[in-house]
């Protein structure tokens, strides 16, 4: 008996894997075509009469106007608000939807509408097809998305995309920690690390920000000057590394 249910369990595991491929494949034809976009980060909770659910709407319709698509996470809040800016200004809408025990709603306003039960596979999506992160207030589901990619700038798996918190109010006090205690106190980060992101209150400027990053940097596949002769960013921004104890590059080929 015991090892009929070893045998069912490691069937399940098996065809796990058949999902989370297809989940990836299905999302790779889906972005591959989308062209410069920015993820848009903040909290489900954001009612629309909040100044940050208007902010993200507006910051949306600014990015659409510079040709850029907008993605978020598909469901209400500040996704929501994003996705409507970006639909009602005739840009491309993504919502990269997620099912949820408490079964999270998509909003309506998607042009490109994807669904994942996996996170780290919708995680990957936001990463691999943007050129900038814009962060607004948020739970932990949003210091989940800002701190990864801190990391993966930090660490240089990705290029050094645009990372910007809108808020200063909500977002000055977590910087503090981060300066105080990370810092300072613990020496657990840089000096430099703090320059990773920016924070504004500003709309326009942070459109305007990511426009620059991305007028100098058009093609995040071209060959990173600042690193060795054998080392490329991929599709997806992420970069060759060593293998542990090796001299050599791995390649995702």
């Amino acid at each position: 008996m015991a090892n009929e249910l070893q045998r069912e369990h490691m069937a399940k595991e098996t065809w796990r894997i058949f999902r989370i491929l297809s989940e990836f494949v299905e999302g790779f034809e889906e972005m591959a075509p989308v062209g410069p976009a920015v993820s848009i980060f903040g909290s489900a909770r954001t009612k629309p009469d909040d100044k940050y659910y208007q902010q993200a709407e507006e910051v949306a319709r600014l990015l659409v106007e510079k040709k850029f698509a907008v993605v978020t996470g598909g469901g209400p809040g500040i996704m929501e608000a994003a996705n409507k800016g970006a639909f009602e200004a005739g840009g491309q809408s993504i919502g990269l939807n997620i099912s949820l025990p408490m079964e999270q709603e998509p909003n309506p306003y998607q042009n490109i509408e994807l669904n994942f039960r996996y996170f780290f596979v919708r995680k990957v999506m936001f990463v691999k097809y943007a050129m900038a992160f814009i962060c607004f207030p948020g739970g932990f589901g949003t210091m989940d998305e800002f701190f990864e990619s801190m990391t993966l700038i930090q660490t240089h798996k990705i290029a050094a995309m645009k990372v910007i918190l809108i808020g200063s109010e909500f977002w000055s006090p977590l910087v503090d920690w981060m300066r105080n205690n990370m810092l300072e106190m613990h020496q657990n980060i840089s000096p430099e690390d703090l320059d990773l992101f920016s924070i504004t209150d500003d709309l326009q400027a942070a459109v305007d920000e990511i426009y620059e990053h991305h007028r100098k940097h058009p093609n995040m596949n071209l060959e990173d000057p600042g690193a060795g002769p054998a080392e490329w960013l991929t599709a997806e921004g992420t970069r060759y590394g060593f293998i542990p104890g090796r001299r050599h590059h791995i390649s995702d080929k």
